[in-house]
């Protein structure tokens, strides 16, 4: 997802009424996870919620994993700055769910247990293979995490009407604090739960304010669309290809490289994998993908809604002066509806819409975290680490040690996002894509569907496309060479894309289709054909 800085400095209005709100969602959050964290213990129970939630319920938690604060108020922000290019960045993160539809939920439900690692095991060496998969999984939760919480800390500081750094500090602290006890205390029933709230809340507020646009125009899409065409400053340019993305080659290249990692990026994404073991039976994850295809859409039809109606209503200027990656124009139209800044219903539809983005980051990094502990409990832990004469680690065992794991690595996040306070974030999310797509589908794809893939291939592809995702991404223009750089002041970069899907993701392909090919061993053919029965059928699934 993209950027996310959010709102506006709030005037002292909307101080108090958003840090009720703020404070009613934290209480709300933390009352689910003591009263689920009383209910189950065992390490089903912790990893996989039971696996008794329903589709439909599944279905409202995977989009509550997907849509982000970046999502609900970057995509609009995109809109109402680019128009038609903004329209087009949207477009793959819904794309995305029908290859996680068609490729992996089912089969990804049947042959694994808790972790990415579960599928590849099945047929492959363990110890090589785990360490692979839940390195990789953990560095794409860590940058996920880091984008979120210093997302948080901007979020909260500048609707506090502050820009000062021990505001976006203590805010960065106390989110992190809260979702080690989410995970600690409730693990994947009470982050699941939260979820479903924290979905339910997005696209109540989403509606509201999709029908106070549409009222505001009569219902008119076509007077919405030529009122921010002339809002735009851009006039019919704002309506047509290549007002962000139609710069020049480079331009253009560097949109496909995102797109590429946002449509292939989410079927690799450690947390999205695990809520697919949240259900009884692949059929049943089926269908929560379909409810989140729908949810998603819907969503995603009505960001186009908000940031048409932000640029008609405000205009591309005023958002670009308030943030210029329009990060603030969903609060700004909020505030407009509601009656402008000053009236009772433009305060309280303002502080409303910023509490929601505020429980979407507090239930997205829950999801991470845990993610992250599982990858670090189940696979390093308890199968990586372990010598050939000890003990087996038993699922208490793995529960404790993935509660740890969840604490450390709250405190790692805590501290990254503290130093990345004053860096832009917005690679973070999609590098987050970048390593998943690079990394983590070519070798489940590999492992699902060649039956010559080798244990020594699963290891190269994920290295394969692993490194070079974070070696590119250093010799970037996002990190140096440019004034929106993380370090403005010199130059060592190569690369002239931001992001590096183009290249890392056909990378870890070829680096595991070579891996294969260099491999000394022969497939076994016995254990491919197990989990080709296990995935397509379900016998001898968890």
């Amino acid at each position: 997802m993209t950027a996310t800085p959010p709102p506006l400095a709030a005037t002292g209005q909307h101080h108090g009424l958003a840090v009720a709100l703020f404070a009613v969602v934290v209480l709300i959050t933390l009352g689910i996870t003591l009263w689920v964290g009383r209910r189950g213990q065992a390490a089903e129970d912790f990893f996989a919620g039971g696996r008794d939630f329903s589709p439909l319920q599944n279905g409202f938690a995977l989009s509550g994993d997907y849509l982000s604060a970046a999502s609900f108020l970057g995509v609009a922000g995109l809109i109402a700055l680019y128009g038609y290019d903004g329209v087009l960045y949207s477009i793959g993160f819904l794309v995305a769910w029908l290859v996680v539809l068609m490729l992996v939920a089912e089969l990804v439900r049947n042959a694994g247990r808790y972790t990415l690692a579960d599928v590849l095991a099945l047929r492959m060496r363990e110890r090589p293979v785990r360490a692979a998969a839940g390195s990789a999984s953990i560095v794409v939760t860590l940058l996920y995490l880091v984008a979120q919480m210093v997302g948080a800390g901007s979020l909260v500081a500048l609707l506090l009407g502050t820009d000062s750094g021990q505001a976006k500090t203590w805010t960065i602290v106390g989110v992190g604090a809260l979702m080690i006890v989410y995970v600690t205390v409730g693990g994947m029933r009470a982050t699941t739960w939260i979820q479903i709230i924290k979905a339910f809340l997005l696209i109540a507020g989403s509606v509201l304010l999709t029908v106070l646009v549409l009222v505001r125009f009569h219902g008119d899409l076509a007077d919405l669309m030529r009122t921010a065409a002339r809002g735009s400053g851009a006039g019919q340019r704002y309506l047509e290809p290549g007002l962000k993305y139609g710069t020049g080659v480079t331009s253009r290249l560097d949109f496909f490289s995102l797109g590429l990692a946002l449509v292939l990026g989410t079927a690799g994404l450690p947390h999205i994998l695990s809520r697919f073991y949240t259900v009884p039976t692949a059929r049943a994850a089926r269908r929560s993908t379909m409810w989140a295809i729908g949810l998603v859409g819907s969503f995603y039809l009505m960001a186009i809604v908000l940031g048409l109606g932000a640029t008609a209503l405000i205009g591309s200027p005023a958002v670009r002066a308030a943030n210029p990656a329009g990060n603030t124009a969903v609060p700004l139209l909020a505030l407009d509806l509601g009656g402008g800044d000053g009236s009772t219903w433009g305060i309280a539809l303002f502080a409303l819409i910023s509490a929601i983005a505020f429980a979407t980051i507090l239930a997205v990094v829950a999801g991470l975290t845990l993610a992250s502990s599982a990858a670090f409990a189940h696979d390093l832990y308890a199968r990586v680490w372990r010598g050939a004469g000890e003990r087996v680690v038993t699922e208490h065992q793995e529960v404790v040690v993935a509660r740890i794991a969840a604490v450390v690595t709250g405190a790692l996040a805590i501290v990254l996002s503290l130093f990345a306070q004053r860096l832009n974030v917005a690679f973070l999310v999609g590098l987050a894509f970048a390593v998943a797509a690079s990394a983590n589908l070519p070798v489940l794809l590999y492992t699902l569907f060649w039956r010559r893939f080798t244990t020594r291939g699963a290891v190269w592809s994920v290295y394969g496309g692993l490194v070079p995702a974070v070696l590119l991404v250093v010799f970037s223009p996002v990190v140096s060479g440019s004034r929106t750089a993380v370090f403005p002041g010199v130059d060592f970069h190569w690369f002239p894309l931001e992001n590096p899907g183009l290249v890392s993701i056909p990378l870890g392909f070829l680096a595991g289709w070579l891996g294969t090919l260099a491999s000394r061993e022969e497939a076994d053919a016995d254990r491919y054909a197990e989990l080709e029965v296990r995935a397509l059928t379900g016998t001898g699934a968890a």
